[in-house]
């Protein structure tokens, strides 16, 4: 007889488990099924989390390196032991794992381990590792399966997480290559590549567009190309990977073209060649064909406004649908799903969703970029304002970058912030917080700031917009 639940999640990355928790606590009987021997999804085990432990980590080994004597601190060159960092990043991802574990001990959900396929209309079937199987039902299932790796379109690869690399490998790596080879210029690229040229390689990056960052506010993204340039970063722009062969002494010959094919190939040699394309969604095995599920031309789970599949009782969040394949989009998802399965109102803002590039300096954004706006024929105002006249800034020796502000020309309604500095990704929640309840550039621009502090150039970009910033 099969085990019956009120809701069953199949994931538990950031969207799967936080709907699983808020479901608990509405007073639904949850579990959740995960192909991972520890919860947390992609996020926790090897993305997000594991990341940012080597960014902070090779930031301070940086620091030491370069940056302490400007500030009167005199210390012998570091030595880097490699080992001991990655222990550190697996002692970070282990206590966060565990902490989820926790919380569905808490909220006393059931958790699943093994892979979960819809097998019919409300019904999961669990496949342990040991091939055993289980049988659960639920009036609700929601699948937050998250997303993969994408590969090199009409390139070969064989990926071993060794030399040819995803993100998973580049966070394991057994000791710092010769040369990097990045591929793909966006989030996952730049960070790990900042990680490993801060520890001692050489970074090249291999990007199609003629800008990094893909679709982020195209001046943002010029500031902040000149920053890692100074950083000793390399970028081949306009640019594409046709080829990454094997060749001996554990060499890569990485064949790079124009991306217009205006010149003659080159081939770059590398230890390691990052692939960091972008990723697409994991719905492989989930038995979604056979119960009629509807996908998009990406592979993406149809849903309409409220996370609904065509499926009668089948949903979906996260990276698995459309929108941006950010962890705190899919928890929002999550939290909102819970809440309308619950009978309350749940919504997300996607207008009004942060997105963080977690390098140093950070660069973070929220809403509308200024393409945006000129595409759509929005007439706004721009308010702009650099770290380096911002006196926390030059008292931390961190004056690189800029905050700009964008707001409606006729409402002054805020439209959208970016922002290049030290910091950038907790800077950028004032701008969410005032755009989520309709705030103005002068609402921004009469909020008391403490002083000293980085936000004041946030401030001062807003009073940008009306030319009326003080310390410049």
């Amino acid at each position: 007889m099969a085990d019956a639940y009120d809701l069953i999640v199949i994931g538990t990355g950031p969207g799967g488990y936080v709907c699983a928790i808020r479901a608990a606590q509405l007073g639904m009987k949850v579990a959740v099924v995960e192909k991972r021997a520890t919860h947390g999804g992609t996020c926790l085990n090897i993305g997000c989390i594991p990341s940012k432990a080597l960014l902070h980590a090779s930031d301070v080994f940086e620091e030491a390196g370069h940056t302490f004597e400007t500030l009167g601190i005199k210390v012998t060159k570091p030595k880097l032991d490699l080992a001991k960092m990655m222990g550190f990043k697996d002692d970070v991802v282990k206590e966060n794992v565990t902490g989820i574990a926790y919380l569905f001990k808490k909220n006393k959900i059931t958790d699943y381990i093994g892979t979960g396929t819809i097998s019919a209309p409300g019904t999961v079937t669990v496949t342990a590792e040991d091939g055993k199987t289980t049988q659960l039902e639920a009036k609700h299932i929601v699948i937050a399966t998250g997303s993969d790796s994408a590969g090199i379109p009409g390139v070969a690869l064989d990926i071993d997480e060794k030399t040819i690399v995803t993100s998973t490998g580049a966070l394991e790596l057994e000791k710092v290559p010769g040369h990097v080879v990045v591929v793909g210029g966006g989030v996952i690229g730049l960070e790990l590549g900042s990680v490993w040229r801060r520890l001692g390689a050489k970074v090249t990056v291999v990007e199609f567009l003629d800008h990094i960052l893909g679709a982020m506010d195209l001046d943002t993204s010029k500031q902040f190309l000149r920053i890692l340039k100074k950083q000793g970063m390399e970028f081949m722009l306009s640019s594409k990977v046709t080829a990454v062969e094997k060749k001996a002494r554990g060499k890569l010959a990485v064949t790079v073209e124009h991306a217009g094919g205006e010149a003659d190939a080159e081939t770059l040699t590398a230890d390691v060649v990052l692939v960091s394309t972008g990723r697409v969604p994991f719905t492989k095995g989930l038995g979604l064909e056979e119960v009629g599920v509807e996908m998009d031309d990406r592979g993406r789970v149809k849903t309409d406004g409220h996370f609904k599949t065509n499926a009668a009782g089948i949903y979906a969040i996260g990276d698995v649908i459309d929108g941006p394949m950010l962890a705190h989009k899919a928890e929002d998802e999550g939290l909102a799903l819970a809440e309308l399965i619950a009978g309350k109102a749940g919504h997300v803002n996607y207008d009004v969703i942060p997105s963080v590039v977690y390098t140093e300096p950070e660069v973070a954004s929220v809403g509308k970029t200024e393409e945006e706006l000129k595409a759509a024929g929005i007439e706004y105002k721009s308010g702009k304002f650099p770290f380096s006249a911002n006196g926390r800034a030059r008292a931390m020796n961190a004056t690189a970058g800029f905050a700009k502000v964008l707001a409606d020309a006729a409402t002054d309604r805020v439209l959208g912030v970016h922002i290049v500095g030290k910091g950038a990704g907790d800077l950028i929640h004032e701008a969410a917080v005032l755009m989520e309840f309709g705030g103005s550039s002068e609402d921004m621009a009469r909020t008391c700031h403490a002083h000293p502090t980085m936000s004041e150039a946030v401030k001062e970009a807003a009073m940008a917009v009306e030319k009326r910033q003080i310390h410049m």
